[in-house]
């Protein structure tokens, strides 16, 4: 069974198309590789039947010649990426038996695409977190070491993927969601630029950020995926009408000769592990040995993207989830009044960490403060998205560490919100600048006793998807680097 699931997403495609396995059997692997692995809570929901009768409408469809991108290839779902029929969460209480009755586009464009739908996974609640400790379910755990956590807040996506109970999946990025947890857990994670995928269907956080993205095992699994779900939606009025390029097509056709690496110095400064450091600088200097170019740069204003972000974001989910009155639909507490059904609703079904946001953002809303703290942050955002601006008139690409250490022990940093925050430190900047960036397996380092793996986070230009996903691809020929061990 493992040689099923040890396969790339190509390559299961592959045997798929040629009929050499059918469907059924890599959904039948999957879902008993999810049954004897529960103790990692990855999935708040298995679509077993569901998936069953997919893997069987994809291998009648490959017996007729029917064959679309993704034709049989069973998949994972983050809880907030709306299911018709399957319960969606977004790993919050409030939400613990809603009901769909409408698709997400990123999710339909998947089984558009033949995709199968194995199940929703486990994330921060709201995904609101870097650790997937603050689901109303309990956290997911890493499969490189069950006591550590997986990331977040797409910890149940990176921790199926990285444990072999799908061959991918999706996940959403609004301050590096997407990418920390794949640096935690040796996968590659890409958040590609705001408004190249659509966010009609996702259970919203902060709308200004929230970007839909993939968790794979490799750079070209993550190009494939990336085409499927990428696109203009007229549905959502933020999404872009760019055309969508050919990007796994053109892995591989990069040369690295005279490519510009930039290494901003504000992102190698204290905090940061040493080793996690020499390890970024070396994969540079691997590049540099084929060529490549590397030079130091600045991004001054990245030293206040944790403080702008901690403001804008909380003041969107605020605002946000103002919708979760427990009068529609969710928790639903009775009062004495309308008010008092309000309070009540609202505070049995959200947990602490959304709690603490809805007040923060509220405050920084509120009359008086909006223009010194909403305002300033704001006006931080464009200062931090013209550094980038002009970082890139002098390179093609930056380099820099995804995360700031390791995959930590459950329970580590969880009495502490400020230093859970600035575990976000390096991939906030990203997402407020609306740029692409991707994380790829760099390498392990060993802590008490245990190999972990460490993310190298490649940022491009607004648009330039292909570059990130050309250079990540080089970086795993040059590195050599092999998928996460299969924990039997």
């Amino acid at each position: 069974m493992s040689d099923l699931l040890t396969l790339s997403a190509t390559e299961a495609l592959k045997k798929l198309h040629s009929k050499e396995v059918s469907s059924v059997e890599l959904t039948q692997a999957h879902l008993a590789r999810i049954e004897a692995r529960k103790h990692l809570n990855t999935y708040l929901t298995v679509n077993t039947e569901g998936a069953l009768k997919a893997a069987q409408t994809a291998d009648s469809a490959i017996a007729n010649g029917e064959i679309a991108p993704l034709t049989g290839l069973p998949l994972g779902i983050k809880d907030l990426f709306c299911t018709t029929g399957i319960r969606t969460t977004a790993a919050s209480r409030f939400l613990d038996n809603f009901v769909p009755a409408y698709e997400s586009t990123v999710t339909q464009n998947l089984w558009n695409a033949g995709a199968v739908n194995l199940g929703k996974l486990n994330m921060d609640e709201f995904a609101m977190g870097g650790s997937g400790e603050n689901s109303g379910y309990g956290p997911a755990r890493n499969p490189w070491d069950d006591s550590r956590v997986p990331g977040g807040s797409s910890s149940g996506s990176a921790a199926a993927v990285a444990d072999y109970q799908c061959y991918a999946a999706t996940g959403s990025d609004t301050g590096g969601s997407i990418r920390q947890p794949a640096s935690f857990t040796g996968l590659v994670g890409i958040k590609p630029t705001y408004g190249r995928c659509s966010r009609w269907g996702m259970v919203a956080f902060a709308s200004s950020l929230d970007q839909a993205g993939m968790l794979t095992r490799t750079v070209e699994d993550a190009a494939l995926l990336m085409e499927v779900i990428a696109g203009h939606d007229p549905k959502d009025s933020t999404s872009s009408p760019q055309a969508v390029p050919a990007w796994k097509e053109s892995l591989g056709k990069l040369s690295l000769k005279g490519l510009r690496i930039g290494l901003p110095q504000e992102y190698f400064i204290e905090g940061l592990n040493p080793t996690i450091r020499s390890m970024i600088e070396n994969a540079a200097r691997q590049f540099e040995g084929e060529g490549a170019i590397v030079k130091p740069i600045s991004l001054p204003h990245t030293q206040y993207a944790p403080a702008a972000y901690y403001i804008v974001a909380p003041a969107e989910a605020a605002s946000n989830l103002a919708r979760y009155d427990g009068i529609r639909y969710g928790v639903r507490k009775e009062g004495k009044n309308l008010i008092e059904t309000y309070q009540n609703s609202r505070t049995a079904g959200f947990g602490a960490e959304v709690k603490r946001r809805i007040m923060i953002g509220n405050y920084a809303l509120s009359s008086g403060y909006y223009d010194a703290y909403y305002t300033k942050a704001m006006q931080t955002r464009t200062l931090i998205a013209q550094d980038f601006d002009k970082a890139f008139e002098q390179v093609d690409v930056i380099f820099a560490p995804t995360a700031p250490t390791a995959a930590y022990k459950i329970g580590t940093n969880s009495a502490d919100p400020i230093a859970m925050y600035l575990g976000d430190a390096f991939t906030i900047p990203t997402s407020l600048a609306g740029l692409p960036g991707i994380s790829v397996n760099a390498g392990t380092i060993e802590e008490d006793g245990t190999r972990l793996p460490v993310g190298l986070q490649i940022i491009g230009p607004r648009w330039n998807e292909q570059v990130i996903l050309q250079v990540a691809h080089a970086w795993e020929q040059l590195a050599g680097l092999t998928q996460p061990p299969f924990q039997k």
